[in-house]
């Protein structure tokens, strides 16, 4: 796989939407051997266009993620009823919460037009499969695409599909699973583990990811058979990436003790560090990505700007005490120290 990502090193910077990750954060990954991906979720086509022409000109080899449009349109009396829940939490910053479901693909036509018309390397896919004729046009401009599995199930459906390789991420890895049906969780399986499920189900390259709490967990899944491994929590600290300050304050607070899914920032399964919002919510909180997304965001905006560790998406994996601070070309280092 470091060949297939032509990289030097058999690591690979998570795709981290909303944020954290940033083109400084490619350029210092690609710098110390790694492989980059921007993240392309949440951007509109301009934007992302301009991360791209910003990575070309740093003359570094990158991938780019994309959101499959996925999941069907939240109920719109739960959402409503889920809304009027949320009130409270939104009275404190004096918004008002749309109880009007909005859905939208992320601008997916705009941004396979781009990545079709100026090919980067790699396209990695999360939330699922698009059409078929999709992923050819982007392999017939010459792009590897990799799609985002979460069970051998959904690989297969993968392969059928015509992809090249696949991130198998495990239930632990932070922020948003991948899991092609948003109303289901994650099986809790190990990264390591579910690696060996998916070998045993198909033959494509694969890149572990989820749960990585320092080298000898790196070592552990290309031990198994993953051909490179994916990190992101482990980079959040980092001095290039985007993280808010209120989420790297909360990475190292002893008052957060242990990371859980939830749907109640987005309506998809998501792992982040638990706070008041996620035990408030939890119970009540209903499925239905991008609606619940967009619901909560200017909530979750306004919590971040005051500094509101309570009321913010602390994305995390199992991983997140082990995070370093520092350069982010010195984490890739430090992961890769046990390999040969």
């Amino acid at each position: 796989m470091t060949r297939f990502l032509d990289s030097r090193l058999p690591i690979v910077a998570a795709p981290m939407a909303g944020g954290p990750t940033t083109v400084a954060l490619a350029r210092a990954v690609a710098s110390a051997g790694g492989f980059p991906f921007l993240a392309g979720g949440y951007k509109s086509r301009e934007a992302l266009a301009q991360e791209i022409a910003a990575a070309r000109a740093a003359d570094i080899v990158f991938g780019v993620n994309l959101f499959v449009p996925s999941g069907e349109p939240a109920e719109e009396a739960a959402f409503a009823a889920y809304a009027e829940k949320l009130r409270a939490e939104a009275d404190v910053y004096g918004l008002e919460l749309d109880p009007s479901p909005v859905q939208d693909d992320d601008g997916w036509g705009e941004k396979l037009t781009l990545l079709t018309e100026a090919p980067v390397p790699v396209v990695s896919l999360t939330f699922g499969l698009p059409d078929r004729a999709d992923i050819a046009a982007l392999r017939r401009a010459g792009t590897r695409v990799i799609a985002t599995v979460t069970s051998p199930e959904e690989a297969r459906l993968a392969r059928e599909a015509g992809v090249d390789g696949l991130v198998v991420q495990g239930s632990q890895a932070g922020g948003h699973s991948a899991v092609f049906d948003g109303a289901r969780d994650p099986e809790p399986i190990t990264t390591a583990a579910l690696v060996r499920r998916v070998l045993q189900a198909v033959d494509l390259p694969l890149i572990a990811a989820g749960g990585v709490d320092g080298p000898g967990a790196v070592r552990e899944l290309l031990e198994v058979g993953a051909q490179a491994v994916a990190v992101g929590t482990l980079l959040l600290r980092t001095d290039e990436a985007g993280t808010s300050p209120t989420h790297r304050a909360a990475l190292d607070s002893p008052s957060f003790t242990e990371t859980v899914l939830t749907r109640a920032f987005t309506g998809r399964p998501a792992r982040a560090l638990r706070n008041g919002f996620i035990d408030r919510h939890q119970a009540a909180s209903i499925d239905g990505y991008p609606a619940v997304h967009h619901l909560t965001r200017s909530l979750r905006a306004a919590a971040g700007r005051a500094g509101d560790a309570d009321r913010l998406h602390l994305w995390a994996g199992t991983g997140w005490r082990s995070a370093p601070t520092g350069s982010a070309a010195d984490a890739v280092g430090w992961l890769a120290s046990e390999l040969d």
